[in-house]
């Protein structure tokens, strides 16, 4: 940190704060930052915690896209709409707030269609990083993986890293993937989930499905279905599965997404185990496992 100050009994900074900025509203704000163990005082000044050096950006596993797409205004907004959505055939939030659903309003805003790819990879990061260390497994014996929803393709790159036999198909909007870089072992490929996907030994869809209703996941998994083998293939969806269990340290996590679904997303929702079984029988897949991994999402496997 550039300015490390030390609070004085008198609540204000002995070292002279950043310029341009009151010693004393400064001292408020990180006082506030040093409860909410964001930071740490120490004899000469203020430290950095493992949660506030998650928000610094390049570091590993930073969290500083997520955050600066969530708290952008074109995020925050929806959320004085939230009670449109709540009302019985209301509106969606993200549409009363933008006139657009969050899909055209990314896909005529360059610069907000960058914030949200760059958040999404930095999820990706995280969330490929703890499938990889917790059940690498559930791509033995894969060759080939469409990425459908994939992105800039941070996700699926970290995957071929991490398992070089695959070769990977990027599979978004043509708008996204024209933004996605080249990675070794990856195509990009434009097109819309609902027409058709890419065929491929497995189809993976990472925190897509929570963006729709029912009805339309179960139109992306039979499109899914028929890109993969009957005989070995597999889809590999990695999304949060709602517990219901107040003992779980992550549920918090998993309910506060599902309230950015309906702040976001026109019919989006987090699904319990019983849900996720629904809409992947309707699909035609006869059988299904749920990997628990660390991080807040869990592992689905369905077969057809």
């Amino acid at each position: 940190m550039p300015w490390k100050p030390m609070a004085a009994p008198q609540h204000s900074p002995i070292f002279p704060p950043p310029s341009g900025c009151s010693p004393s509203a400064l001292y408020r704000v990180m006082r506030f930052l040093v409860h909410r163990k964001i930071f740490k005082e120490a004899p000469a000044g203020y430290l950095q915690t493992p949660l506030s050096r998650l928000l610094l950006k390049n570091v590993e596993k930073s969290l500083a896209a997520l955050l600066l797409l969530e708290s952008s205004p074109v995020m925050l907004a929806p959320w004085h709409c939230l009670s449109a959505r709540v009302l019985a055939n209301g509106s969606p939030a993200f549409e009363s707030a933008h006139g657009k659903d969050i899909w055209s309003y990314a896909e005529e805003n360059p610069g907000h269609n960058k914030l949200f790819n760059d958040g999404m990879a930095c999820d990706a990061r995280i969330v490929v990083a703890a499938i990889v260390e917790g059940c690498p497994e559930v791509f033995d014996e894969v060759e080939s993986v469409v990425d459908v929803g994939g992105g800039d393709g941070t996700a699926l790159r970290l995957l071929v890293e991490a398992f070089p036999s695959i070769r990977g198909i990027n599979f978004d909007l043509p708008h996204v993937v024209s933004e996605a870089r080249d990675c070794v072992g990856v195509e990009h490929v434009g097109g819309d989930m609902f027409a058709s996907v890419p065929k491929a030994d497995a189809a993976y869809l990472m925190r897509v499905l929570h963006d729709w209703d029912d009805d339309e996941c179960i139109q992306i998994l039979r499109k899914c279905r028929e890109a993969i083998p009957k005989d070995k293939g597999k889809v590999i969806i990695v999304e949060a599965v709602v517990k219901e269990d107040n003992n779980d340290k992550l549920e918090y996590a998993r309910l506060m997404l599902d309230m950015a679904m309906m702040a976001h997303t026109n019919k989006g929702k987090e699904r319990t185990s019983k849900e996720w079984a629904f809409v992947l029988s309707e699909s035609g897949f006869s059988r299904h496992t749920i990997k628990n991994i660390k991080a807040v999402q869990s592992v689905i496997e369905a077969y057809p």
